[in-house]
């Protein structure tokens, strides 16, 4: 099987020169470090609403809107595992295992796992991350709730604490990393563990209300917008047709570090979070981009599970 790189398949199509692409591959401290006093100055609002809620019925929707903020969090982890954010290596590092632990993910073992997401991207058999096009609205729904994402991450977490490497896990997970996280699985797993004593020994309940709470209800918000990546769009290597970019708001690329650009970091990965507007406006009239946004995409998947759109999957040329 052939695989194209994102930049390689950029410069081989001449979408960018090297020169531009060196340019936006630029990186610094200073743009993270902006938009994280940003972030903690909306966590810090949102938190206090909670707060002020505590006691009445207001605080479940402060909770849910906190809770969009806090599930967010995997955005930066996941622009901190491409080490894209900072361009001081060890902020990377640092804040992925802080947004990690928050969004229960791991984030070294994250890392492995995502390599193998961009070079295989939308291929059945191959991309350790594919969502599959759902057989059924039902299914379209399952997956929204977040349950299956609570199962299999806290359950692929506790299966690597004791020591268990999965058949599925072994395909990106090269050996000598295997140790590595498996002592990440338990390390998570011992802070979520001190969380809990220290809150049950000081009577607090901050963590339900300010975290736990807030993800669950937030959840299948990140759930929903994790679908429009590449759900729908066919099980082909080419990046024209195999990722969605979708436009949004401001607010929101905030809060998603510009992820909404999605198929313009699947070309680049190595171009930082705060490039990929620019980025954008050289792979203008190439790349797929549903100008409805995520309600857009959303629609686009809800036709092909109705039968009003012939099912991406099912495409001639997608990968069996």
């Amino acid at each position: 099987m052939e695989v194209k790189t994102p930049i390689t398949q950029a410069l081989q199509d001449g979408v960018l020169s090297r020169q531009e692409l060196k340019a936006l591959m630029r990186r610094s401290d200073l743009p993270a470090l902006r938009h994280l006093a940003g972030w903690l100055v909306l966590l810090g609002v949102t938190g206090f609403l909670v707060h002020a809620t505590l006691g009445s019925i207001w605080v479940w929707p402060a909770m849910f809107l906190h809770g969009i903020v806090v599930v967010h969090h995997f955005s930066l982890q996941h622009e901190c595992c491409h080490y894209t954010v900072f361009r001081t290596r060890w902020l990377n590092d640092l804040f992925g295992t802080l947004c990690g632990l928050i969004v229960a993910i791991p984030h070294q073992y994250f890392r492995y796992e995502h390599c193998d997401h961009h070079t295989h991207t939308q291929l059945k058999g191959h991309d350790p991350e594919l969502i599959e096009l759902p057989i059924s609205v039902w299914k379209y729904l399952w997956y929204i709730t977040a349950i299956p994402y609570w199962r299999s991450n806290l359950g692929g977490m506790i299966t690597r604490a004791f020591g268990r490497i999965s058949d599925a896990d072994k395909v990106f997970l090269p050996k000598e990393t295997w140790q590595t996280v498996i002592g990440e699985a338990r390390a998570y797993l011992a802070v979520y563990a001190a969380i809990l004593a220290l809150s049950v020994a000081t009577g607090s309940a901050a963590a339900l209300w300010y975290w736990i709470v807030p993800s669950l209800l937030a959840q299948p918000v990140m759930r929903a917008i994790r679908m429009t990546e590449h759900v729908g769009r066919p099980n082909v290597a080419d990046m024209r047709e195999n990722t969605r970019t979708n436009m949004t708001n401001g607010l929101v690329r905030f809060l998603c570090w510009n992820m909404n650009y999605h198929a313009e970091h699947h070309y680049a990965a190595s171009v930082p979070y705060h490039a990929l507007p620019r980025l954008h406006e050289k792979l203008k009239g190439y790349v797929h981009v549903e100008a409805g946004g995520y309600i857009g995409a959303h629609r686009e998947i809800l036709r092909q599970l109705t039968g009003r759109q012939p099912r991406a999957d099912l495409r001639s040329g997608a990968a069996e």
